[in-house]
C-alpha cells in the first residue's frame, strides 16, 4: 500500500484511499473532467481538503511568486472596473502579482468541501490573500480562508454579515442622505427611488439614507415612488418609465447608482420627460461614464480605486500579522453637482 510522499506531504493515493474510490477518480475530479458524479466529486473534494493535498507539480509557497487573488461575478460593471483599477494599482506597489479569479458557482461555494479546496488552490499557487468584489455567497468561502489563515477582505459585501469578514466600503447612507438632501434642497417634494438589490448591504444602507432624509424633511415615505431592482441600465430604464407614467409621477429619482441612473435618463428620454426641467436625477458611483451622460449626471462620488487599494493593503497588513484597526473600513464620501438637477417645475 502506498505511503506519504518523501518530503511528508500527501499523495494522490493517499486522497484515493480517503475518498474509496481510485487515484483515477481522484487524478480526473482534480483536472475538472466532467465524467464524475457530483457526489463522487464532493467526497473527492473533502478528501483534498482534510489532507492538505498539493499536486506535486503546482510550486510550493516557498518558491511561488507573492501573489493576491480578486474574484467577482460581474467583471463588466464599471464600478467593478474602477474599484479594480485600485486593487492593481496596490498589488503593484507591494510587489505582488495579481490574479483573478472565478469563485466556484454559487451552489459550489456554499458547500464547505469545494470552498477549502477552492482556498486551498489559493494558498498553492503563492496567494498571500484574497479580495472580493461585490461577491454574492461568500460565507463558506470566508469561512474556509480563515480555517487556513489566509486574509479575505471582501470589498461591498453582498449577502452575509459574516462575524470574521473585514470589509471596505463607502459611507453609503451618508451618500444616499446627502444626495436626496440636495433634492429635497432644490424644492423637490415626490423624490422616487430606484435601488440595487435587496440583498446588498450597500443598496440597503443607500435606501435607509434616502428615507432619512425624507424624514428628516417631514415627508411622506412613498411605496408607489419606489423599486428595487439590479445594479444595471435595464432596471432603471424599465422602473424609470413605471414611476414616470404614474398619473403623478416624481419630479426627482434618486437611483442607486450611476447604471441606474443612466437607465432613468434613458426612459426620460423615450418618454418625453426633459432632463432637468421636468425630471432631476441622481446618480450613486460617480463613474467617469456619469460625466459622459447627456446632460452630464450629479451623483454621490465614492473613491472606488482607494476602496480597491484599501482592501489590498489590508490584506498585505494581515499578511503581515497584522489585525485590523477596525473589521469594517468606510471610506467618506461627497456629492458631484453636475446638469441633471434643478429645480421642480411650477405645478
Amino acid at each position: 500500500m502506498a505511503g506519504r510522499a518523501a518530503d511528508g506531504r500527501s499523495t494522490l493515493a493517499d486522497v484515493a484511499r480517503a475518498a474509496g474510490v481510485s487515484t483515477a477518480t481522484v487524478s480526473k475530479t482534480l483536472n475538472g473532467r466532467q465524467d464524475v458524479a457530483a457526489s463522487t466529486r464532493e467526497k473527492v473534494l473533502a478528501a483534498v481538503a482534510s489532507l492538505g493535498y498539493r499536486s506535486s507539480t503546482q510550486p510550493s509557497p516557498e518558491s511561488a511568486r507573492r501573489a493576491v487573488a480578486v474574484v467577482f461575478d460581474i467583471p463588466a460593471s464599471p464600478y467593478i472596473l474602477n474599484v479594480f483599477q485600485g486593487v492593481l494599482a496596490a498589488a503593484t506597489e507591494a510587489g505582488l502579482d495579481l490574479i483573478t479569479r472565478l469563485a466556484p458557482d454559487k451552489q459550489g461555494r456554499r458547500q464547505r468541501s469545494t470552498a477549502h479546496a477552492w482556498v486551498s488552490d489559493q494558498a498553492d499557487s503563492g496567494v498571500v490573500g484574497i479580495v472580493g468584489l461585490t461577491l454574492s455567497a461568500p460565507d463558506a468561502l470566508l469561512d474556509a480562508a480563515a480555517d487556513a489563515n489566509l486574509p479575505f477582505v471582501m470589498v461591498d459585501p453582498v449577502d452575509t454579515q459574516h462575524r470574521r469578514m473585514v470589509s471596505v466600503g463607502s459611507s453609503n447612507w451618508a451618500g444616499a442622505r446627502a444626495a436626496t438632501d440636495h433634492l429635497i434642497g432644490l424644492g423637490h417634494r415626490r423624490i422616487g427611488w430606484i435601488g440595487g438589490p435587496e440583498a446588498s448591504i450597500a443598496a440597503r444602507d443607500r435606501l435607509y439614507g434616502y428615507r432619512a432624509a425624507l424624514d428628516a424633511a417631514h415627508l411622506e415615505v412613498d411605496a408607489a415612488l419606489m423599486r428595487t431592482g439590479s445594479f444595471d441600465v435595464a432596471s432603471g430604464e424599465i422602473y424609470g418609465r413605471e414611476l414616470l407614467a404614474l398619473p403623478d409621477p416624481p419630479t426627482a429619482i434618486m437611483a442607486g447608482d450611476d447604471e441606474i441612473a443612466v437607465g432613468v435618463l434613458a426612459a426620460a428620454r423615450i418618454l418625453g420627460v426633459p432632463v432637468p426641467e421636468r425630471l432631476s436625477v441622481v446618480g450613486f458611483d460617480d463613474t467617469p461614464q456619469a460625466a459622459w451622460t447627456t446632460p452630464p449626471l450629479t451623483t454621490v462620488h465614492q473613491h472606488l480605486d482607494g476602496m480597491g487599494r484599501m482592501a489590498v493593503q489590508t490584506v498585505v497588513a494581515m499578511s503581515g500579522g497584522t489585525r485590523p484597526a477596525s473589521r469594517h473600513v468606510e471610506l467618506a464620501t461627497s456629492l458631484t453637482l453636475r446638469d441633471t438637477t434643478a429645480p421642480p417645475p411650477p405645478h
